[in-house]
Parts: structure tokens; sequence; C-alpha cells
């Protein structure tokens, strides 16, 4: 892992896992062993204290998302956003939300920090205020517009990404026009691969069927790293969920065996049908 960090220009941080949803398919939701009522978030201090100064030097880019957490959920993630951008000018900085938490103070605000040509906001809509709730639960529709028309109208770079199942694939249409009219940069939408219907559906895990084609590391392509709530450091965030304590280089030798690490088969085998990170868009609009 002291190689990565060593060589990393794409940092992935998971500034809380603190969320006010409840998504049917999250990790939150299936992860039996994470606990909902112990919070772990960073402080700026113990941002610094983790990332050294020296990979914010090189950084191309740092956002924040994360396996269980919203990072608009932890008060200090525009601290770390503005601290990067003293050390490194030149970075991009982004972030992906539900958009249902804070208010337009805070937007605002953010739209400040995140001020660069290339900066953005990453807005996960699935539908419209009718539907939207069915997969983001407890995400209030209007908190989301408001906070988002907030933003984009301080000078912040939205982007609206919407997962596309049976209960809002009729709206994806109507979602681009939305989105358009609200002044977003980008409208994205993926038919979702996740196990849920929608409707009254116990919440249910998401099991992605293991390929056997070569594993097409994204995390080495993309010299990235994943930092999650509690400070560990990891190649990507899927390892950071499954495998958080796995030892990289034998996770990289296991590739070349006839049994690759499972997380890796799972998501970044070349012949994977579930997490196909280069198609895994259907519709790409750019406003």
């Amino acid at each position: 892992m002291l190689k990565l960090l060593e060589t990393a220009r794409v940092l992935h941080v998971e500034s809380t896992d603190v969320c006010q949803a409840s998504c049917p398919a999250c990790a939150r939701e299936t992860d039996v062993n994470f606990d909902k009522r112990v919070h772990n978030s960073h402080s700026l201090q113990s941002f610094q204290q983790t990332v050294p100064e020296r990979l914010i030097y090189r950084l191309d880019k740092l956002f924040m998302c994360g396996n269980y957490g919203d990072p608009a959920a932890n008060e200090v993630s525009k601290s770390i956003f503005s601290y990067v951008r003293s050390i490194n000018s030149s970075t991009v900085l982004g972030m992906n939300t539900n958009g249902g938490l804070q208010g337009s103070y805070w937007w605002a605000n953010l739209a400040n920090v995140l001020h660069k040509p290339q900066d953005y906001v990453v807005f996960s809509i699935d539908g419209l205020e009718d539907t939207n709730h069915i997969y983001r639960r407890g995400v209030n529709w209007s908190r989301v517009m408001q906070n988002a028309e907030t933003f984009i109208r301080a000078g912040g770079s939205a982007h609206w990404d919407m997962l596309v199942f049976r209960h809002n694939e009729h709206q994806v249409d109507a979602c681009e026009q939305l989105a358009r009219d609200m002044g977003f940069k980008w409208f994205r939408a993926k038919v979702s691969k996740r196990n849920f219907l929608g409707g009254t559906e116990h919440p249910v895990t998401w099991h992605r069927p293991v390929a056997q084609g070569a594993i097409q590391c994204q995390a080495l392509a993309d010299k990235g790293l994943f930092l999650s709530a509690k400070g560990q450091i990891s190649p990507c965030c899927w390892l950071g969920e499954a495998d958080p304590t796995a030892d990289f280089d034998q996770v990289q030798a296991s590739w070349a065996t006839d049994h690759p690490h499972k997380t890796c088969a799972e998501i970044c085998s070349s012949t994977n049908l579930v997490t196909n990170f280069a198609t895994q868009w259907q519709r790409v609009t750019e406003f």
C-alpha cells in the first residue's frame, strides 16, 4: 500500500459513514456488520494526519463519495476541500451526494469552494417527485431540488446521475429535460444492476456473479486510492468495503491464478456484465 501512496493521482474520500437515506441495496442496508449507531467522520485534523501533503501536491483529482455515507452529512467536508485546494490549486474537486442534506447557505458556500471549471457535484437523483423516494428512501425531493438549484445559481457545476429501475424507466426523458431546464451541466442514466424492483420488497443484497476474465484493475489504471471514514486506505472503494485490510500485493498476485480475489473478479473482470466502467452509462448528455 505504501507504493500506491507514492504514486496515487486520484483520491476517493469517504468523509463520513453517516447518511439520512436507507437505499435498499446500499451497503448501509446490506452489510450485516455495519452498525448505524456508530458514526465515523473525518475531522480536518484526522484528514491531515492521514493524507500527507506530498500526496496532495501531485493529486489530479480528489472526490468524496464512499460506501456508507453521504459527504454532505459531514460539515467538515467543505474544510477538507478548502485545505486540499490551498496546497494544490490545480487539483479537480468533486462530490457525489443524494442532495437531500444541508440547506441553501451550505450549498451556496460549497459552490464558492468548488469554483474551478472542472470541479463538480454529482446529484444522484433516481426519478421525479413521485419515484425518487422509492429507491432513495428517506430523501426529501423538495430539499434536493432546492439544494441543487442553490448550488447551480451560486455558480457550481452540477451533474445529474440517474439509476434506472422498472419503476422510473418511463421518466428518463423527463429527468433529462428537468436537468437541462435547471442548469445542470450533465445528465447521465444507467440501468441499475442491483437486485431491487421497487415497491414494497424487503431490502435485498446485491449478489454479483463472478466473471472469469482477466482482471482489469481500475484503481491501477487511474492511480487511485480510497480513504474510508474509519481512516483505512485501500486501492479502491470496492476492496474498502469488502476487504479493507487486504494486502494488495497478495491481491495482485491472485490475479495470475485460477482464483483471483473475489471482489476483483466481481468488479474488474474483463468479462464482467455487472459493473463495466467503460460502458456502464446508457445515456450521457452534456448541456
